[in-house]
């Protein structure tokens, strides 16, 4: 079996949005936050608090000389990052963390993330593919501003190697198109038809 992807090759084409040298480096803070989430972790602050908890276990990773960025710093620096960076980096490890997704079931569906709503710009919509055996979403799609989930879904599919898995989509995603790129992975699907 090939050695996994770690934290720090997977993320590395990912660019810190910061100009000054930083306090936390964005390897860690990528370490720390993704850890954490997978922990159960559902916001700056939850990571902050289990960043601390966790802090000797993750110096046995990581250095973290300056201890667990605040939450604000979380926030502020996840922010300013690039998000398609983000997104093809955040697959590239997911991918190779789970290849085979044969006989998996793969959810897809869109979702508005609360609170993103900002003065006159409308909130962001993603549309995930969540690995339902796996327990994990396996990658996410930011829909483009004046469009839905039917644009979007396409470019997920393309992102994951669908071979041999079972594919489910809610009435939104019912298309011939999207059928036909789930059928030519080597996929099957369910579409829900309302």
């Amino acid at each position: 079996m090939d050695e996994l992807l770690s934290i720090e090759e997977a993320f590395g084409d990912l660019k810190d949005p910061r100009s000054r040298t930083p306090e936390h480096g964005l390897t860690e803070m990528l370490v720390v936050a993704l850890c954490a989430i997978l922990a159960g972790a559902d916001s700056w602050s939850a990571i902050e608090l289990w960043g601390q908890e966790k802090l000797q276990w993750l110096r046995r990773h990581v250095q973290l000389q300056n201890g667990i960025p605040s939450h604000d710093t979380f926030g502020r620096v996840f922010a300013a990052l690039n998000p398609k960076q983000f997104e093809a980096c955040f697959i590239r490890w997911m991918s190779q963390l789970c290849p085979a997704l044969a006989g998996q079931v793969v959810a897809i569906d869109g979702k508005t993330v609360r609170g993103s709503h900002q003065r006159g710009a409308r909130a962001i919509h993603l549309v995930s593919a969540y690995g339902a055996g796996l327990g994990v979403v396996l990658g996410q799609v930011r829909t483009a501003e004046k469009s839905n989930e039917i644009t979007a879904i396409p470019e997920l599919l393309d992102a994951l190697m669908l071979k041999g898995a079972i594919v489910t989509i809610d009435a939104m995603g019912c298309q011939q198109s999207i059928a036909r790129k789930i059928v030519e992975a080597g996929a099957d699907y369910v579409l829900s038809v309302s």
